[in-house]
C-alpha cells in the first residue's frame, strides 16, 4: 500500500471528515442561537431581545453610540468653513466608506451600522467639499473659476507626463 494511500484512508475514517466535511456547507459557521428560529408567540420585543443582532449584543449598540459621531459632525454644518479640520473630516470620510462597505461584509449583516456609516462618509465628504472651496475662494475665484483652473493643471500635468515620464517621476520623487 503507497503512503498516499494510506493517508486517504486515515482522513475518511477520521473525526474531522465526520465532524466537518459532511455537515451542510451553508450551517458549518452558525451557531446555535442563529440557526435557532424564534417561535411565532413571541412578540416584537422578545424577538428583538433575543435577535443576534439585538438589543443585548455591540451590533445594535455600536450604531447608536455611532450616530452621536455623526451628528456632531452634521452640526458642523453652521460653522464657518474656515474653522473646520480638513484633516478630521477626510478621516470622518474615510472611515465611514470603509465600515460601511464592512457592514455587508461581515455576519450578521449589520443595516444599522451601514446606515450610521454611510451618513459619517457623507457628512465628512460635504465638510471636505466646503473646505476645498472655501480655500480656493481666498483667492476671490468662483466655482466655476476653480473647475476650469484645475482642468488646465490636469491637462498640463497629464502632457507633461506624455512628454517627458522620467522628467515626472523624478519632479515627483519617485525616482
Amino acid at each position: 500500500m503507497s503512503s498516499s494511500r494510506i493517508g486517504l484512508r486515515f482522513l475518511q475514517s477520521s473525526r474531522f471528515t465526520r465532524a466537518y466535511l459532511k455537515k451542510p456547507i451553508g450551517r458549518r459557521y452558525q451557531t446555535a442561537d442563529a440557526t435557532a428560529a424564534a417561535p411565532p408567540s413571541q412578540g416584537a420585543f422578545a424577538r428583538m431581545w433575543n435577535s443576534p443582532i439585538g438589543v443585548k449584543t455591540v451590533h445594535f449598540w455600536a450604531p447608536v453610540m455611532k450616530w452621536g459621531l455623526a451628528l456632531a459632525g452634521a452640526s458642523d454644518f453652521t460653522r464657518p468653513a474656515e474653522s473646520l479640520s480638513l484633516s478630521q473630516n477626510l478621516a470622518l470620510m474615510a472611515t465611514g466608506a470603509i465600515w460601511t462597505r464592512w457592514c455587508f461584509v461581515i455576519r450578521p449583516k449589520n443595516l444599522l451600522l451601514a446606515a450610521v456609516n454611510f451618513f459619517l462618509m457623507c457628512v465628512g465628504a460635504t465638510q471636505v467639499s466646503r473646505i476645498y472651496l472655501y480655500q480656493r475662494s481666498i483667492e476671490g475665484k468662483t466655482p466655476e473659476q476653480i473647475a476650469e483652473e484645475d482642468a488646465k493643471n490636469l491637462a498640463g500635468t497629464a502632457e507633461g507626463v506624455a512628454k517627458d515620464p522620467e522628467g515626472a517621476a523624478r519632479k515627483a520623487g519617485v525616482r
